[in-house]
């Protein structure tokens, strides 16, 4: 299996993102790495997921994304690193 967002190949653990996130309604999933996951969700609001950003080819187009994009196109299926907090979530918990 191929991560939706970075085409690399997936590792042993594998997350499914909502393209549309699940507090708007969304259903469909694709499967990605969890460095991948992470991005998305410390780059973008739920509200900019559901607007703007709800295709693979959407999220490849912002600017964030594509840097980390190409940092991570060489690293190995499992890699991982930490993340840091949503920039516009800061000073709010996540929710589980």
């Amino acid at each position: 299996m191929i991560c939706a967002l970075c085409g690399r190949p997936l590792g042993v653990k594998i997350e499914a993102h909502h393209m549309i996130p699940k507090s708007h309604g969304g259903r469909a999933t694709v499967a990605l790495h969890p460095i991948c996951h992470r991005k998305i969700h410390t780059t973008l609001s739920e509200a900019e997921l559901r607007d703007r950003f709800h295709t693979v080819e959407s999220l490849r187009e912002n600017d964030e994304i594509r840097t980390f994009l190409k940092w991570v196109a060489n690293k190995p299926p499992d890699f991982y690193a930490p993340t840091f907090e949503c920039r516009w979530r800061k000073g709010k918990r996540r929710r589980s």
